[in-house]
């Protein structure tokens, strides 16, 4: 029997009609990083014949023994390990070494060993024998091919390093056109030099200007020492053409960097030497505000003839220092997206 004065309570239960969406799933994209090193006179310890490199062998005014040689090459790999993290970068430009044999013992007989680099390089036509190469990781990097430029100089006795031009097929499928110099140095004057550096950065106007042409779609990467700032007028020539689609852009102009001001230090007085420029198809993919010197405190020392840090050098004059460089190297992300 039921009660009049009961209270029936209803509860009807229904399915939501709102079904919460998806979240979109974030595009995957592969770090892609970047560093050019100069790594100050990275000679092994036999004479060539061909070059001047006299002084560094284990008779020569440096007294360029084979512990040294190795502590150098050890010195660099890890200088490279240090700018790449938890993985080494994807590709490393450096400058002023000597030959193959550098290479292969640098990486080889280094920890970079377990990264199994790949490599080219320029062979030849400076009067001390060094050269210029590229470093790859083959997964990030499928090496298509590379060749050496020899620059024409307005003094056709002029000799320099030859600029190395590699190109390569990246993730997204793009071929990346990367070129890594090293201009002809301020010895003698930075003015009564400096033509030598306008022709370089000619010549590699020219070769950036042929390819945007022949490319759909022009990736190119240019680093290295170009033994002038982003100010100074060969790097100007460098970056501007008379076509806005065809310009560069040099990720080191107006740079502030805390902890010192430029890559390479001379009389007391930090410069931004070494850069690198990128073009506009290719800045789609830079990652912002990546773009740096690599200064942790083990590359630097007390500059004790002047004020504040310089480099931890190889040599500082003559005196054997065994450090890692009179440069700095300069890194800069990239982030390519990866096919679904």
């Amino acid at each position: 029997m039921i009660c009049k004065h009961s209270l029936f309570i209803l509860i009807l239960i229904c399915p939501s009609p709102f079904v919460p969406q998806r979240a979109p799933a974030q595009k995957q994209q592969q770090e892609f990083r970047i560093m050019f090193y100069n790594v100050e006179n990275l000679f092994d310890t036999e004479d060539n014949p061909a070059t001047h490199d006299d002084e560094f062998l284990p008779a020569g005014l440096r007294y360029w023994t084979p512990g040294r040689y190795y502590h150098h090459l050890r010195q660099t790999a890890r200088v490279i390990s240090a700018v790449g993290e938890w993985s080494t970068p994807a590709l490393v430009g450096l400058c002023e070494v000597e030959n193959d044999s550098v290479l292969l013992h640098l990486l080889h007989r280094t920890p970079l060993k377990e990264q199994h680099y790949l490599y080219c390089m320029t062979k030849g036509n400076d009067e001390r024998g060094i050269n210029s190469a590229l470093i790859y990781q083959r997964d990030k990097f499928r090496y298509l091919g590379h060749q050496a430029e020899r620059i024409p100089f307005t003094n056709r006795s002029k000799r320099s390093r030859d600029i190395l031009h590699a190109w390569g097929e990246v993730i997204t499928g793009d071929t990346l056109d990367v070129f890594v110099c090293h201009f002809p140095s301020r010895y003698g004057g930075e003015k009564e030099s400096e033509q030598g550096r306008m022709d370089a950065a000619g010549y590699l106007r020219r070769l950036c200007d042929s390819l945007c042409q022949i490319r759909t779609t022009p990736n190119i990467l240019l680093m290295g020492d170009f033994n002038d700032t982003p100010v100074d007028k060969s790097i100007r020539r460098l970056t501007q053409s008379p076509h806005p689609e065809w310009t560069l852009t040099n990720l080191f102009a107006g740079t502030t960097l805390s902890g010192t001001e430029g890559s390479h230090k001379y009389q007391g007085e930090w410069s931004q030497l070494d850069q690198i420029m990128i073009s506009a198809s290719w800045q789609r993919f830079l990652k912002a505000g990546s773009a740096r010197v690599f200064n942790p405190p083990f590359l630097l020392t007390d500059d004790k003839t002047k004020r504040g840090k310089r480099p931890r050098r190889s040599y500082y004059g003559y005196k054997y220092e065994g450090g890692y460089s009179d440069h700095l190297p300069v890194v800069a992300d990239f982030l390519l997206p990866l096919s679904e």
